[in-house]
This record gives C-alpha cells, structure tokens and sequence, in this order.
C-alpha cells in the first residue's frame, strides 16, 4: 500500500484535536478515499493527454452542440484548414471545464491535444483532451521538437533535418509562423 496518500490526507484533516481521535481517524480515512480516487481520474486523464495528437490552431468559436449537448470548437490552421473538435457532454465536470476554458481561449493561438473516440462501431469523434493557450504565438522549444516529431512519426533524423533547415533554435521559444515553416519541410520531403 502507498502510504503516501494516508500521509497526505492527514496533513489535509490538520491536527487531531484530543479526545476527537476517532471522527479525526474517519476524516482521514475519507480523505485517503478521496484522494485515492482523485489519483486514479488523473492518471487516467494523463493517459488520455499522452496519447493524444497535438497540432496548433487559432481557436475561432466555442458553441454548444444542441444533440450530445457538447461543447463543439471550430479551430482553424495555420494553413486555414477548420476542423471541430468536441468536448464532453456540458452537464459533466470534465465537460464543463473544457468548454469554459476554451471560451476564455477564444480568439487566441491554442496548442490542441485531440484523440478519437468510438461514436459506433464505424465511426468515431475527434475529441478535445486539452487545451493550452499559447498567448502570443510562442512555443517552448522542446514543445515544438515533440510536435514536429509527432508529425514526422517518430523518424527523428526527418524530424531534425526540417527543424536545422528552417534554422530553429536548440533552446527558447519559436513562433507558431516558425514551427509551421518546419511541418510544411517535413511534409515536402
């Protein structure tokens, strides 16, 4: 057992008071549950964001998609390409922290984490795992390595040979402009 979570559910409950040492003992033991459970969904939730894609895109709407009740995002390339992307269904937690995230999101350069999920047996949904604002178009350098490397699809020798011929940097930021120039040498090669 990881005894860690005890540890931290204790600290949480703060001191026990004396002579309270068994509603203080249910109170940990509660929060332990608690953040156990907590664990688990975020574990989950850094599963989901690892294996997503990621692409950059100017994040033009958020809407509420009248029959799942989602929350639907127009985003659209740099090359002008639009795609849309839901979220979970609005009455969720996860549903409605997304859909408010990218509201404050809208009209700004996003870094997109998407993955697929099974709609029915033939088709599935582009789904919005994360959203991450980019503010003025700059990406971390190793941020824009990993998301040329998604796109170059592990082959880090292509990977590397776009970043060098479009003269990036090895450490700092690039713009959304730059790292776009790299995909568009990945794609001619």
């Amino acid at each position: 057992m990881d005894y860690s979570l005890v540890i931290a559910a204790a600290q949480a409950a703060g001191p026990c008071p004396v002579g309270e040492e068994p509603s203080w003992g249910r109170r940990v033991h509660a929060l332990t549950v608690d953040l156990h459970l907590i664990a688990q969904q975020a574990a989950q939730d850094i599963d989901r964001l690892e294996s997503a894609s990621r692409f950059v895109a100017f994040l033009e709407g958020v809407e509420i998609e009248e029959s799942s009740r989602r929350g639907l995002l127009t985003l659209r390339s740099p090359a002008g390409e639009t795609e849309h992307i839901r979220t979970e269904q609005q009455e969720t937690d996860r549903g409605r922290d997304l859909i408010e995230r990218a509201r404050s999101m809208q009209g700004r350069w996003v870094l997109v984490f998407r993955y697929n999920e099974k709609a029915s047996a033939t088709k599935s949904v582009r789904m919005l795992a994360h959203l991450m604002d980019l503010g003025d178009g700059a990406i971390a350098v190793n941020l824009a390595k990993k998301i040329l490397l998604d796109d170059a699809g592990g082959a880090v020798p292509s990977a590397q040979a776009a970043w060098a011929e479009v003269g990036l940097p090895d450490s700092g930021a690039v713009s959304v402009e730059q790292l776009q120039q790299a995909r568009a040498k990945l794609r001619d090669a």
